[in-house]
């Protein structure tokens, strides 16, 4: 006797980033793709781990909104140095300052994830990988700029194309710097039988 698959995907991603969409194809899981608009948080005061989280919470609130009954992902990543985050650039120039104070140095990419459902948290966790920078000079910086947009990335870079430009050495998820920790939130859909 065969199982019947359902038929929606089983899982719901409310993010407009089209590199989560594409890490969560790559492991295997059907999703759908939603845009919720969310205002994000910016409080200086909370830690990465509890800005990205809230963040996420609130995307995934709203998507629980949207999709009721359905399990609803929302993930929010940012770039962090000396404790300051780094968001996406406005523009070319303050994109190469992003890189420009990343250069020859350590930083860390924290990523929020958070599952709802019925318009309740599930679920919720963060991961941290750090990352060193080679020392970048601002041609060196400009050249991979012309190769990778910067400005819909947060921190001004996206690890996953021409990295050997920027990068020294990785303590931890390489698909978390790319914007999911696709190795714990497997672990995590394992949990709640969506993989």
């Amino acid at each position: 006797m065969s199982s019947t698959r359902p038929s929606f995907p089983s899982l719901v991603l409310a993010s407009a980033s089209p590199r989560r969409a594409e890490l969560l194809r790559e492991a295997g899981v059907a999703i759908e793709v939603i845009s919720p608009d969310v205002e994000e948080a910016h409080d200086a005061s909370l830690t990465p781990e509890q800005l990205t989280v809230e963040n996420a919470r609130r995307k995934a609130l709203a998507g629980s909104a949207m999709r009721p009954v359905r399990l609803v992902l929302g993930a929010d990543t940012l770039v962090y140095v000396d404790g300051d985050p780094l968001a996406k650039p406005t523009d070319m120039e303050e994109a190469l300052r992003m890189v420009r104070r990343l250069s020859g140095r350590s930083h860390e990419v924290c990523t929020g994830v958070v599952l709802a459902r019925d318009g309740a948290v599930v679920e919720a966790f963060h991961v941290i990988t750090h990352v060193t920078f080679k020392p970048l000079s601002d041609d060196t910086i400009r050249d991979y700029h012309s190769k990778v947009n910067p400005l819909d990335k947060a921190g001004a870079y996206g690890i996953q194309a021409h990295t050997d430009m920027l990068l020294e050495r990785m303590d931890g998820s390489f698909t978390n710097v790319v914007g999911l920790p696709v190795e714990r939130l497997m672990e995590v859909l394992a949990a709640h039988s969506v993989v």
